[in-house]
């Protein structure tokens, strides 16, 4: 009786379990992470943010999800690069309401990567916490992140630990929001979901190393005074 009740239950979780998703990872503060395969055209959120190198004179790459993505926005973001209008230094952002019909996302915020040639894990660290910030400042309660750094042809960083390096600081970042809301330095606000974007064949590094990342910052962050 036991070994079928068993058998029925792991069933049951087989069946159910999502194998676009990432089990939940605990972000501090009631917020949810997760890892999972989604385009940054069609993410059930508030805000999507794309990250983008610093515009290339010789010609800016669009690969697969980044090409879909400029494609599904009228070519905006290649325009927005192309004219000057964004460059992507690091940390530069840009915000703007998605085209009616273009994609699922209501709001886009580009956020700069800075040279191409520089990028390392310091980078999306930095991102990181810009992503987490605007988006509290944006009172995006929903957030998808897309890194879109495969998308745009480089492949000189692990995509599993890019994006526990954006985790890190995403965790860290939130955590200063939420003690100076704590303090009435602030406006009260939580943020519900952030999901990281990963490929088919980067998702489960991403998804356990995100986890793994996440963790420790939490640690971190419960050892601040």
């Amino acid at each position: 009786m036991f070994k079928t009740c068993l058998a029925a239950l792991l069933l049951t979780s087989l069946v159910w379990a999502d194998p676009t998703s990432s089990p939940v990872i605990e972000g501090g503060h009631g917020l949810q992470l997760t890892v999972q395969m989604v385009s940054p055209t069609a993410a059930e959120c508030d805000l999507q943010i794309v990250c983008v190198f610093k515009h290339n004179p010789a010609g800016d790459k669009y690969i697969e999800a980044m090409q879909e993505f400029d494609d599904k926005l009228g070519h905006l973001v290649s325009q927005l690069r192309n004219d000057g209008q964004f460059v992507g230094e690091l940390g530069e952002t840009i915000l703007f309401n998605s085209p009616h019909g273009g994609i699922t996302p209501p709001r886009v915020l580009l956020i700069g990567l800075g040279d191409e040639k520089a990028l390392n894990l310091d980078t999306l660290r930095v991102v990181g916490r810009v992503a987490v910030r605007e988006a509290v400042r944006l009172r995006a309660e929903r957030v998808s992140f897309a890194p879109t750094i495969r998308d745009q042809g480089n492949t000189s960083i692990d995509v599993g630990e890019g994006d526990a390096a954006v985790a890190e600081q995403l965790v860290l970042a939130y955590d200063t929001e939420k003690r100076l809301q704590a303090r009435g330095l602030a406006p009260e606000f939580s943020l519900q979901s952030w999901v990281i974007d990963a490929g088919p064949k980067f998702f489960d590094g991403a998804s356990t190393k995100v986890a793994a990342a996440a963790a420790q910052a939490r640690t971190q962050a419960q050892n601040r005074r």
